[in-house]
């Protein structure tokens, strides 16, 4: 036992120093700039680790013994003895373009951040729990707008800023109910601030050492978050013959209230700086709830003895329901998504390294929430990935992933994201629980 304790112990503290060296990675700069992440919570992070990530995120009615699969809590019951410790890593190139004064403006951008952290393993032969950490969502733009002030000859500047995102701390368990039901459930603390910021201001004198300078009206706005939002799962997999299995799954988030707290100020100083009058703080960390509204998850799939796995998942999430943390509604509509995709490993009990390479391909298409010109948006991309087996007995792995897809289009005032994901995943699987032999 004192093993173990050791094990958990060092395993824990490597998490937090990981935590601690990507923190502010996390919290400030998430997968780079994004306008679409002005509304609602932010933009929200994919659900799957990273061999999910190469399958176009598939993973609400298939698991694998080897890789950690936290889209469906039922499907924990489904590993084996070993204990899996699982690290993944994220980045984004994209460039984004939108019709702006009669011609085509365009942008790039990067961004990198920490993907998960988790832990799972067995308690018994039916059952198993897992504790993870990961980013939910994150809040990263910066824009800008010129428009005329009524029927005068001057112009008006708008500066739009926002920041921060929330963190996901949860605890999972798995059952296996009889030979080939799975029930499982899931409690996850929410937990962060976003921050938006805005001014604007009369382009009549940019020259900061006048005497009379333009008058700069500044907002600013930051809401920490903190709550407790439950998700529900559920699988059946009963065998075809002695090859094939059928996996159907379901998984649940029930419609939450997060509790938030609201900071609300106004000022107005001079373009050097200034201060006109003083900060006039409308309101004070002020208590209100947002609502996230629930979301419904089905997926299907056929496997060949950890071989072969192709599946289709379908998830729906009714976005009108959503109220910010001012109990006000917004402008989205219902978010719909479907993906399908596929796992390959030549031969899962062969000796040969080249056999136990696993080759994965996925595609999905996603209709978000957001309305622009009364349009919805939507996004489509296709994945690819592998994983490399390491360790004395291979049971270890590296997992990497690529995803190609492009956001919006080219119309109206759309904005256009054409983007490349890299994912980078570590699993370590270890036998830790098991009853020592003495001869």
């Amino acid at each position: 036992m004192l093993r173990i304790y050791k094990r958990i112990r060092q395993t824990l503290t490597h998490s937090l120093l990981a935590v601690a060296a990507t923190s502010p990675l996390v919290l400030g700069q998430g997968l780079g700039n994004s306008p679409y992440s002005a509304l609602g919570v932010g933009e929200l992070y994919s659900e799957g680790n990273i061999t999910n990530m190469g399958m176009g995120n598939l993973g609400v009615s298939n698991a694998s013994p080897f890789y950690l699969n936290m889209q469906n809590p039922a499907l924990l019951a489904r590993r084996s003895r070993f204990t899996v410790y699982e690290i993944g890593l994220m980045g984004q190139v994209k460039s984004l373009a939108q019709n702006l004064n009669g011609g085509v403006q365009n942008q790039r951008d990067f961004g990198a951040n920490l993907g998960y952290l988790a832990l799972a393993f067995p308690a018994n032969s039916r059952w198993s729990m897992a504790v993870s950490l990961r980013p939910y969502s994150y809040v990263n733009y910066n824009t800008r707008q010129y428009r005329p002030v009524g029927t005068t000859i001057y112009e008006a500047v708008y500066n739009y800023t926002g920041r921060g995102g929330l963190n996901k701390a949860s605890f999972a368990n798995g059952f296996r109910i009889g030979t080939n039901i799975y029930l499982g459930a899931e409690a996850a603390f929410l937990f962060g601030n976003i921050t938006n910021a805005s001014d604007s201001r009369v382009l009549i004198n940019d020259n900061t050492s006048a005497g009379e300078q333009d008058l700069l009206v500044s907002r600013f706005n930051r809401v920490n978050y903190s709550d407790v939002v439950w998700r529900l799962g559920a699988a059946w997999r009963p065998k075809l013959n002695e090859k094939w299995t059928l996996n159907v799954g379901a998984v649940l988030d029930p419609q939450t209230r997060i509790n938030g707290r609201q900071t609300d100020i106004y000022q107005q100083s001079s373009l050097g700086g200034q201060t006109v009058s003083a900060p006039d703080t409308i309101l004070n960390s002020s208590n209100g709830r947002v609502v996230l509204p629930s979301k419904m998850q089905f997926g299907i799939s056929l496997e060949k003895n950890n071989v072969f796995v192709a599946g289709v998942d379908i998830g729906y999430q009714p976005w009108g329901m959503f109220r910010t943390v001012s109990d006000v509604p917004t402008n989205f509509a219902s978010g719909l998504s479907v993906a399908t995709g596929m796992e390959y490993t030549p031969k899962a009990n062969s000796t040969r390294y080249r056999d136990l390479i696993t080759y994965r391909v996925g595609f999905q298409y996603n209709r978000m929430p957001y309305r622009v010109d009364g349009a919805q948006v939507n996004d489509v991309n296709g994945s690819i990935g592998l994983s490399l087996p390491l360790g004395a007995y291979l049971v270890n792995h590296i997992t990497i992933s690529a995803v190609g897809g492009q956001r919006g289009v080219l119309t109206g005032s759309q904005i256009r994201e054409q983007y490349i994901r890299i994912g980078l995943g570590f699993s370590f699987n270890d036998w830790w629980f098991r009853k020592q032999v003495v001869d």
